[in-house]
């Protein structure tokens, strides 16, 4: 059984998101936004692409007040979950928008009853005795049925004092209708016989003779048209985001009483235990308990191999377990699940508003009445002029329908909705529209080391047996006491005896030896691993001795493996470069951006992992606190920088830079202080954003272009009569389309990460020591 969504409550500080229904250009947005900002109080967003208002409002304000003001606009409006359809929720499937259905049954009727009239309109071998009769029979239901909702729309705003695109779509194809009727009636055009010729631009003639039925029928259908792909590419650019709300797994098997039960995933609630069976959905954030898998996360962050997994890994909802029985712990249910918090960035950065889409607001805010009043004096003009008066009504009802502003409020929402959900799918979020700004004009990023260059995880990373030792023989041996220590050097060594010797046999009176290394017993042999001094006369053999002094030089640790008292080899850990590192450094060089690494580290070790992977400049041994001067530093030298990082020392040198870009691996801290969040771990994900972000805003530049230059252009045209109202009609469906459809080109973007032939050219080969860990670890 369902219960029915209630009214969500609103916290102080907490954004009201509002569901628009009705508009239909960006004047209407402007309108209710405006109505909403006179309310004390508030501050509102009104987004005509994604239909949503978000409104800022004070402790204790009835958010049904909002729905009531939007309403007195002559729009409807709900609040988030109030118009749920739970059939459809509780079967995974979007519901039918009523809007998309009534515009596309009005548009098969007026392309069934329309076509016909353009036909006997602009071919005189079809014009029949009377064909002006039939033409008229098959206009009128154009006009008066699907016309209906511009008639509406435009009678309403009428009542409000505000004019919109549905003002001139209404009044010029009910001129154009009307004028036929008085032709038909009370002029000569209703006479047997009557012949008419389609042209293309506006001449003189006998006004009472002419009829304009093509016209009101022909423009009803192109803006009914334009409207309907304008509609469905909207829902097209919001895909990603419904697909990224839809992602999460429907229900779950609990473990209650000892027993399964299976239950919604709302029902989940924190230290809940659930079972996930191999190719099952994981129903929400939290740690495996038991059991061991390969996780499939690609849905979520883009990633396409899959994440061994075992107890004490934390696992995130949304991924699918490709392999064993696993038992897991919920730690995050519901809005704290980092999917919904994906999905709060992504619906947060579509609804807000780019400096560059604020202008084109305040254009569109005021272009409706300007065009009526061009249109007023072009009708003057072309009495004045002479002409006769159904010329100057063509010319003046081409000039209302050409210069419709639907172009201009879509080309920056439309291209944001497409470019944020794409970043999504690829686990790149953008936390606003302000960020492709500032993507432009970076041009130095400066790189954290560790964890955002490096793993931030030590690994083992060489093995020197003592002479006559047998390598494996050693990490079996070294490696099972130190997987009885939590220290994260021995958890390194652990694994990387685990990986290469197999398993690991069992140690029996292990001890901690503090600040020395460890001790225990392995197969009746007596085992140290730690410092030198652990070694009876302190000294190694030459073997051993000089391999070690070489990897310390490096910054690398190395500890001693102690067998019986005889020294039996040394193990090097360290924390290594990402496999990927050194192509992101490529990727983001080839964008023009100059590379630097930033770390606490010794600046030998920082030298060598920058040589690495290919970064020229170093600033070493920097205190964490001293990260955020190193960026103003660069900033007052007139750099634009970007910053990368993922620590919590790293937090506030993010918010600092021009653009903070924080790895999803990282802390909390430092995601919340960046612009743009990359899911996954991975450094080229950096450049993929950086791209996405440019393209995303050279589109919206394009639309932008399009839109003003085609009303530039094409008003002078129909005020000079060289452009025919149905022209003009198709003309202006046209180009809101075009903006849309450009927009859904961000659609194909595609991550670098996983295209083989740059990898090919920009994967260097990978080196055994690939990352040179520093004695004091950046944290």
């Amino acid at each position: 059984m369902t219960t029915p969504p209630t009214a969500p409550q609103h916290p102080s500080g907490v954004d009201i998101e509002l569901e628009i229904d009705g508009m239909t250009c960006a004047s209407c947005a402007n309108r209710i936004e405006r109505k909403l900002n006179k309310l004390d109080g508030i501050t509102a967003a009104v987004n005509y692409a994604t239909e949503k208002a978000r409104v800022s409002v004070p402790v204790g304000y009835d958010p049904h007040d909002l729905v009531t003001v939007v309403e007195q606009t002559g729009y409807s409006a709900t609040l988030p979950g109030s118009r749920e359809d739970p059939a459809a929720a509780e079967g995974g499937q979007e519901p039918e928008d009523p809007e998309l259905t009534s515009l596309r049954q009005r548009l098969i009727g007026a392309i069934v009853l329309s076509v016909p009239v353009i036909l006997l309109s602009m071919i005189p071998v079809l014009q029949f005795t009377y064909w002006q009769w039939a033409a008229l029979t098959l206009t009128a239901p154009v006009i008066i049925w699907a016309a209906w909702p511009f008639h509406r729309a435009a009678a309403l705003n009428l009542r409000q004092g505000a004019a919109t695109m549905d003002t001139l779509i209404s009044v010029g194809t009910l001129a154009a209708f009307l004028w036929s009727l008085y032709a038909l009636f009370l002029g000569t055009a209703g006479q047997p016989g009557m012949t008419h010729e389609f042209t293309l631009a506006v001449g003189p003639s006998d006004g009472a003779a002419n009829i304009y039925l093509e016209v009101a029928a022909g423009v009803t259908m192109f803006i009914l048209l334009g409207r309907y792909f304008e509609k469905r590419s909207k829902r097209q650019a919001g895909a990603a985001l419904r697909a990224l709300l839809d992602m999460g797994a429907k229900d779950v098997a609990v473990l209650r009483d000892g027993a399964e039960t299976r239950v919604p995933v709302r029902d989940l609630v924190v230290d809940d235990e659930f079972v996930i069976r191999p190719g099952e959905k994981i129903a929400t954030d939290g740690v495996i308990v038991s059991g061991t898998s390969a996780v499939d996360a690609s849905m979520l962050t883009g990633e396409s191999v899959p994440v061994e997994v075992g107890e004490g890994d934390a696992v995130t909802g949304a991924t699918v377990n490709a392999g064993g029985r696993l038992l897991v712990r919920a730690t995050r249910v519901g809005g704290d699940t980092q999917l919904a918090q994906m999905a709060k960035m992504v619906e947060d950065a579509q609804s807000g508003k780019a400096e560059i889409q604020r202008l084109a607001d305040r254009v569109s805010g005021i272009f409706v009445p300007i065009v009526i009043a061009i249109a007023v004096v072009v009708l003057g003009a072309w009495i004045g002029a002479g002409f006769p008066l159904d010329a100057a009504f063509t010319a003046a009802v081409a000039v209302l329908i050409i210069a419709c502003p639907c172009a201009l409020g879509l080309a920056t929402p439309t291209a944001l909705l497409v470019g944020t959900g794409r970043g999504a799918q690829l686990g790149i979020l953008l936390k606003g529209p302000e960020v492709l700004e500032s993507t432009r004009e970076v041009d130095t990023v400066v790189l954290d080391k560790t964890g955002t260059v490096t793993t931030g995880r030590m690994t083992l990373t060489d093995v020197i047996p003592a002479r006559g030792v047998d390598r494996t023989e050693l990490l079996r041996t070294a490696g099972a006491v130190e997987d009885a220590s939590e220290h994260p050097i021995a958890q390194a060594i652990a694994r990387g005896a685990a990986a290469e010797a197999g398993p690991l046999p069992a140690v029996e009176e292990f001890e901690n030896l503090e600040g020395r290394g460890v001790r225990g017993t392995v197969e009746g042999r007596s085992m140290l691993i730690g410092r030198s001094a652990l070694l009876e006369d302190g000294a190694l053999p030459e073997e051993l001795a000089a391999p070690k002094a070489e990897a310390e030089s490096r910054g690398e640790t190395a500890v001693v493996v102690v067998r019986d008292g005889a020294a039996h080899g040394v193990l090097v850990v360290a924390d290594t470069v990402k496999p990927t590192s050194a192509e992101a450094i490529s990727q983001l060089q080839g964008l023009g951006l100059t590379p630097i690494l930033l770390t606490g580290d010794h600046r030998a070790v920082a030298e060598q992992i920058a040589g690495e992977v290919g970064i020229e400049e170093v600033i070493a041994e920097v205190l964490p606190q001293d990260k955020i001067d190193v960026v103003t530093r660069l900033q007052g030298e007139g750099k634009v920088v970007a910053m990368i990082g993922d620590g919590v020392n790293d937090a506030a040198a993010l918010a600092q830079a021009d653009l903070g870009l924080a790895m999803g691996t990282g802390t909390d801290v430092a995601i919340e202080a960046s612009d743009i969040t990359l899911v996954r771990g991975d450094l080229r994900s950096a450049a993929d954003a950086i791209r996405l972000s440019r393209r995303t805003l050279a589109i919206i530049k394009g639309n932008l272009f399009w839109a003003f230059a085609y009303n530039i252009a094409a008003i002078p045209l129909a005020a000079l009569g060289l452009l025919n109202p149905m022209l003009a009609g198709a003309a202006m469906a046209f180009s809101s389309v075009f903006v849309v459809g450009n927009s859904l080109r961000l659609r194909s973007f595609r991550s670098r990460a996983h295209d083989p032939s740059h990898a090919a050219a920009n994967d260097p080969a990978p080196s055994r020591r690939s990352d040179r860990p520093a004695p004091r670890r950046n944290p």
